[in-house]
């Protein structure tokens, strides 16, 4: 005979509840964030003070009556304020900052396309979950590439060449004198044109094994005016060409690749005497009762949908996650063949390590 359930805590079950309703809000809230980003409404409101619906939907060449709903939503989720008075709507400066500042360091629509092509891909990662089977970055909704550039971008923007590599050791004077360097999983090459843009005696090449990528990354580098110092190929962290690099970046993408350890080893085997590793990882500890935090949250969901199945699709698939840690990732570090392993950085949002043969 089945044991009786035990009572409900009413407070708790409460309790339970609101956090729900809040999540319910946020999670139909992601979507207008995507047509406030797409459509140019935040850009339109910022700055320019209270506005009508009607005045909005003129700037934009949008609908008013859309544009009304919107603004409504906006005002419950606290993006905007709204005056009864007046029946007009404002973007107060500091969501201005984070909601339409393209190069803003607290830029946020780049998250919420990553979202957005998120659920998109929900079906597939559900089967996943029953099969077991990887889901390869290259089989994402396309949304997903151009999202992750723009959430990544504007950190990297406000941190590698003030903060990271400057925390390295000896690696800004070598870039300063001019080394090769290889940035390996550059995606849209954003970390890769920021550095060639700070370093101009040094020399870049961008390596990534999705050819949408590289091909986009090329396209910004040439309108940047940087061919003649950066390059980007099509290859994996195993196989990339080339020996002698005074310096290697992996950017948020250890954890995702299935042989960590192998990695490491062809990066080990790839620098010159003396050579630096830089591998920037999401910030982490290494238990999970530290990591069950808003942070943590983020990135444990994005880790079941984008960074474990990325692993799982490759050979070995040792699946390390988002949130592996600074124990676990020195673990394959040294695996690979490293003898100096250390953290040197870190942000809210980032860690910041440094390896030396």
């Amino acid at each position: 005979m089945a044991a009786a359930a035990s009572p409900l805590n009413e407070t708790k079950l409460n309790a339970f509840m609101n956090q729900a309703v809040m999540d319910m809000g946020a999670a139909m809230h992601a979507a207008l964030v995507i047509i406030g980003d797409k459509l140019g409404l935040y850009k339109a409101m910022a700055g320019a003070g209270p506005m009508t619906a009607k005045q909005l939907a003129a700037k934009t060449k949008t609908n008013e009556r859309y544009v009304r709903e919107w603004l409504n939503a906006n005002a419950a989720s606290g993006y905007l304020t709204y005056d009864a008075g007046s029946k007009t709507y404002t973007l107060p400066p500091e969501q201005a900052f984070a909601l339409a500042v393209d190069d803003s360091p607290a830029f946020l629509p780049g998250a919420f396309q990553i979202i957005g092509a998120i659920m998109r891909d929900e079906p597939v990662i559900t089967d996943a979950f029953r099969t077991g089977r990887g889901v390869g970055w290259h089989e994402h909704d396309t949304e997903l590439f151009q999202g992750t550039e723009r959430f990544f971008r504007p950190n990297y923007a406000a941190n590698l060449i003030s903060q990271w590599i400057p925390s390295l050791t000896g690696v800004e004077a070598k870039l300063k004198s001019g080394i090769r360097v290889a940035d390996v999983g550059c995606g849209h090459g954003s970390s890769t044109i920021l550095m060639a843009k700070a370093f101009p005696n040094s020399t870049f090449v961008g390596f990534d094994y999705h050819p949408a990528s590289i091909e986009w990354a090329a396209k910004t580098a040439k309108e940047a005016g940087l061919g003649d110092r950066i390059s980007f190929e099509i290859a994996t962290a195993k196989t990339y060409p080339g020996k002698g690099y005074g310096f290697v970046t992996f950017f948020d993408c250890l954890h995702d690749m299935g042989d960590p350890a192998g990695a490491a080893k062809h990066v080990r085997s790839s620098l010159a005497a003396g050579g630096s590793w830089m591998i920037v990882e999401p910030f982490a500890n290494d238990n999970v009762e530290d990591n069950l935090n808003p942070v943590g949250r983020i990135f444990y969901s994005a880790s079941t949908m984008l960074c474990t199945p990325a692993s799982c699709s490759q050979e070995v698939g040792l699946a390390l996650g988002a949130q592996a840690g600074e124990t676990r990732l020195r673990e394959v570090v040294t695996e690979g063949g490293f003898k100096t392993f250390r953290r040197a950085a870190q942000t809210p949002f980032n860690l910041v390590f440094e390896a030396r043969a």
